[in-house]
């Protein structure tokens, strides 16, 4: 059984699965753009106004890979309806920054985040390699932007978040954002081969993977002060806050020891593996829960869970972490992993309509969602089936 999650066919067929689940009732043919607000059991329609930035951009990869894996479905079609709603619905010319959340067509949130901008720049990216039409621009239009906005030179790290005219600064910062824009500028040169994304990527991850982890016996804490030094108060008394909990997150080193192998991949660095296998070690000794399976949400410094709850997303990261690093590595014991994610995947996570649930009790009953803007319209396990696809492929060559 263990054997079907490495093949090609089966990981294209659980990609075009979450796809279908959210193709076509996710376009919106009358306003432009997607509908994220899909109930996971039913597949209905609960918000058909809410257009999230994050959503629309992670719909755009997601369809951009579809075509890239599975070129009989009308995916690129769909991906090319998203780029021309980002660029329409979202984008700001007289700023040049991309708005948080539209209703319908109607912008009700301005603010300048850079966690939603990464995204933007991911979306360019993928579309670029998917063929659309001004989306090589695109990248380099956003790269512009998140540096002469965002990049802090001194710390090679970027700021949180502005108001809608980048007059005003928030004083926090955050990893999460840092690594979704390491993420994107490592997709960036993979399509464009230009070394200034492949720079910027390299120093984020050291930034916060080697240095800042040092302070915390390589573990990676989510929120700091404008300064960049630890913030160990922030949102103590929120720790199930969706964006910024308190507490070390497993899936967000797993996705780091995702990321530091593409980064060792492409560039000339001798830190990346070595972190990377540490941080998922870290992870799985303190974030896997042993009697039922799955990540828990958060721990703390003794390695004690704080949230139980079980999220989707971190097992998809889980996933595309092993296969990377079983790509790299060669070490069984990653593939072992590999497998025994998927496993609890299916288990556990998989919907009926095809797609993974959000959220699950740390007994595995799925919770729901809530009736708000959604950010997650099948993007995280769409990228475990890809890395799966790219990283076995490339250890069997």
């Amino acid at each position: 059984m263990a054997a079907q999650y490495r093949r090609a066919d089966w990981l294209v067929d659980r990609l075009r699965n979450v796809l279908r689940f959210y193709y076509p009732a996710g376009l919106d043919e009358e306003n432009g753009g997607y509908i994220a607000q899909l109930d996971e059991e039913t597949g209905e329609i609960y918000d058909a106004e809410s257009k999230h930035l994050v959503a629309t951009t992670r719909y755009v990869v997601n369809f951009c890979l579809g075509a890239r894996f599975d070129d009989e479905e009308p995916w690129l079609e769909a991906a090319e309806h998203g780029v021309e709603f980002l660029r329409d619905g979202h984008y700001d010319p007289e700023t040049g920054g991309y708005d948080w959340l539209l209703e319908g067509t109607e912008t009700v949130d301005r603010r300048r985040v850079c966690y939603g901008h990464a995204f933007v720049l991911l979306a360019y990216a993928r579309a670029h390699e998917a063929g659309i039409d001004g989306a090589r621009e695109g990248i380099a239009e956003t790269y512009d932007l998140l540096i002469e906005h965002f990049w802090e030179p001194e710390h090679a790290l970027c700021k949180s978040e502005f108001d809608g005219d980048f007059a005003e600064e928030s004083d926090y910062r955050g990893q999460n954002a840092n690594m979704h824009t390491c993420e994107a500028m490592l997709a960036a040169h993979e399509v464009t081969g230009e070394e200034r994304y492949l720079d910027r990527a390299r120093e984020i991850a050291h930034a916060l993977t080697v240095e800042l982890a040092a302070e915390h016996d390589g573990r990676l804490w989510e929120h700091y002060t404008e300064e960049w030094d630890h913030d160990m108060d922030y949102n103590r008394e929120q720790p199930k806050d969706l964006f910024r909990p308190w507490g070390y997150q497993p899936g967000h080193h797993v996705e780091w020891a995702k990321l530091l192998v593409v980064l060792d991949r492409y560039a000339d660095v001798d830190w990346a593996v070595d972190r990377a296998e540490e941080l998922f070690d870290i992870a799985i000794d303190n974030g896997w829960d042993d009697e039922f399976g799955g990540f828990y949400y958060t721990f703390d410094r003794d390695g004690e869970p704080i949230v139980a709850d079980k999220y989707g997303w971190p097992v998809a990261e889980g996933i595309g972490a092993a296969a990377a690093l079983y790509e790299r590595t060669g070490d069984d014991a990653y593939l072992e992993w590999y497998d025994r994610f998927w496993k609890y995947a299916q288990d556990h996570l998989s919907a009926p309509g095809g797609n993974f649930y959000f959220k699950l009790t740390r007994e595995n009953e799925p919770i729901d969602a809530g009736d708000g803007p959604g950010v997650e319209p099948g993007y995280h396990p769409i990228g475990a089936c890809f890395e799966g696809l790219r990283s076995l492929s490339a250890r069997d060559r």
